[in-house]
């Protein structure tokens, strides 16, 4: 077995411990979800081709459904993997004398590109630089963000194959459609080819170029992991945690940089709500309906710590305004006691640094807080031709809301009809169809 394509010594059980193929993938399917980006992030730092490492990473879940239903599942199966992935990479390499040739230019470009680094920047005392990232996939995330590639082009595809979200999440993270988030991967796939981009972690005097790319990965990640686009559950607790981790870790290599905190602030801030979002069924609990004693409170105190320092010392960056909404909801009592005003102040101020239709609908819905709910569904309204908006559920929510609220069920059925095309979750779909049996 070892000289075949799968790794020996990798505490398989002894023969005849094997377990049922539905067990098997599951088990795969579990390692993947949440190891595959790592995998992706060590093979392309190994071999420095993207292409090649999605290809054997693929190979090598397909022996893993051959072998384990058989053998059983590894001790440590991530671990099992990688090291099956990199023997077909190895193999491949092998096998094709061209590929391997062009795999040799890009790795002499990195060699370069390291020697001529600054090495004395990069390990002051300091400035730990990013050749101290512990991650590897927080250094992949620094150099698909390399500033030859479109900004839209490297966020999605780091995305896409780095952060392990599948194309139609991160389409909807771009409120644009899948074929479209296809082209763009693809793109920038191509790019990196013909531009021989090297998989470097980049230098201290790259870093400014390259931060905001990965904070907005990051925050990505983690609206994936709070707002599932699709599938059986709600939230995706794993994701979100991932973001938070990778958050701090930006955090604490980063100090100087405020967004880092307000980042951080945000994520911590939203993600303390975590248990009272859903109920037993796993259904959505709107915020107000919340029960406010289970949120993360230990949680909350260090977002709001972090909130100061994003927002001192200047002007505030996107994260750190939506860290100090998040920390005004976070700090209420209930919904009514909300500083609405306040809020509304701040998604002003979040609009003129990130204009986006997002953004617009939140503060709709603020203002309906504020002013009542004919001022807000009139801004909804504003925004019908937003054809970003055409799929995004919320925004059909918040006018089915708006206008149930107003009395004129007729229009609400139809938005929340339109809410119902959209949404991606199963517990998403049930709550809306209660609303409409309503």
């Amino acid at each position: 077995m070892a000289g075949e394509d799968v790794p020996a010594g990798e505490g398989l059980p002894a023969a005849g411990e094997g377990v049922a193929a539905g067990e098997a993938a599951e088990a795969v399917e579990a390692v993947f979800r949440e190891e595959r980006g790592l995998l992706l992030a060590s093979l392309t730092r190994r071999f420095g081709d993207l292409d090649l490492a999605e290809e054997v990473t693929s190979e090598a879940i397909e022996a893993a459904l051959r072998h384990w239903p058989a053998e059983g599942v590894p001790a440590r199966p991530g671990a099992w993997l990688l090291t099956t992935a990199r023997r077909k990479a190895v193999d491949r390499l092998r096998r094709d004398q061209a590929y391997a040739a062009r795999l040799a230019v890009l790795q002499a470009d990195a060699e370069r590109a390291e020697a001529v680094a600054p090495a004395a920047d990069a390990g002051s005392a300091s400035d730990p630089g990013l050749g101290e990232l512990p991650d590897e996939r927080l250094q992949l995330f620094f150099t698909c963000t390399h500033p030859a590639l479109a900004a839209e082009d490297r966020t999605a595809l780091t995305l896409r194959c780095l952060a392990g979200l599948t194309t139609p999440e991160v389409a909807r993270a771009f409120l644009v459609p899948t074929a479209t988030m296809a082209q763009r991967i693809v793109r920038a796939k191509k790019k990196i080819r013909e531009a021989r981009i090297p998989f470097r972690v980049p230098g201290p005097d790259e870093l400014p170029d390259r931060l905001p790319g990965v904070l907005q990965v990051v925050y990505s990640v983690f609206t994936e992991g709070y707002a599932a686009s699709s599938g059986p559950r709600l939230q995706r607790l794993d994701l979100a945690g991932e973001a938070v981790r990778l958050a701090r870790i930006l955090r604490r290599l980063l100090p100087a940089e405020r967004e880092t905190a307000g980042l951080l602030a945000l994520l911590l801030l939203v993600h303390a709500r975590r248990d009272a979002r859903t109920g037993p069924e796993g259904e959505p609990v709107l915020l107000e309906e919340q029960d406010r004693g289970r949120w993360d409170r230990a949680m909350i105190e260090e977002g709001r710590d972090l909130v100061v320092r994003a927002l001192t010392g200047g002007p505030a960056g996107p994260y750190g305004v939506q860290a100090a909404i998040a920390a005004l909801h976070d700090e209420a009592a209930d919904v009514e006691s909300t500083d609405w005003a306040q809020i509304v102040a701040l998604y002003d101020v979040l609009l003129a640094l990130t204009p986006s239709p997002v953004v617009a609908v939140n503060r709709a819905v603020a203002v309906a807080m504020r002013d009542g709910p004919g001022a807000g569904l009139a801004l909804l309204d504003a925004l019908a031709g937003e054809p970003r908006l055409r799929a995004y559920a919320p925004y059909a929510v918040a006018r089915g809301d708006l206008l149930t609220r107003l009395g004129r069920e007729g229009e609400a059925a139809v938005a929340y009809r339109e809410a119902l095309e959209a949404a991606g979750t199963e517990p998403e779909r049930a709550a809306l169809r209660r609303k409409l049996g309503e």
